[in-house]
């Protein structure tokens, strides 16, 4: 999938607060639901592929969230079929 640091993860957090909304527990550890995780890999699409700034892909965000997520899904299929792909090539 995709490496994070966990302080890159926070901030993202912070930034991204009013879309990103993890649980915390009374220790204030962070329990990222599976639709936080898509968020937080649409978000790392955004920011660190096409190099969006924060501020950047907060606005993009705003108005095309809808649209974003059905092309981050289509981006993502794309991919798996090219590592599928690359691997058939290479057992040949």
């Amino acid at each position: 999938m995709f490496r994070m640091n966990p302080s890159l993860i926070r901030t993202w957090s912070n930034e991204f607060e009013s879309m990103l909304k993890p649980r915390k527990n009374r220790k204030g550890d962070r329990f990222y639901r599976p639709e936080d995780v898509k968020f937080l890999h649409l978000i790392y699409h955004l920011v660190r592929v096409r190099k969006f700034t924060l501020e950047g892909a907060r606005e993009h965000l705003k108005g095309q969230k809808k649209k974003m997520e059905s092309q981050f899904q289509v981006i993502q299929k794309l991919q798996q079929l090219k590592a599928f792909l690359l691997e058939l090539k290479a057992n040949l």
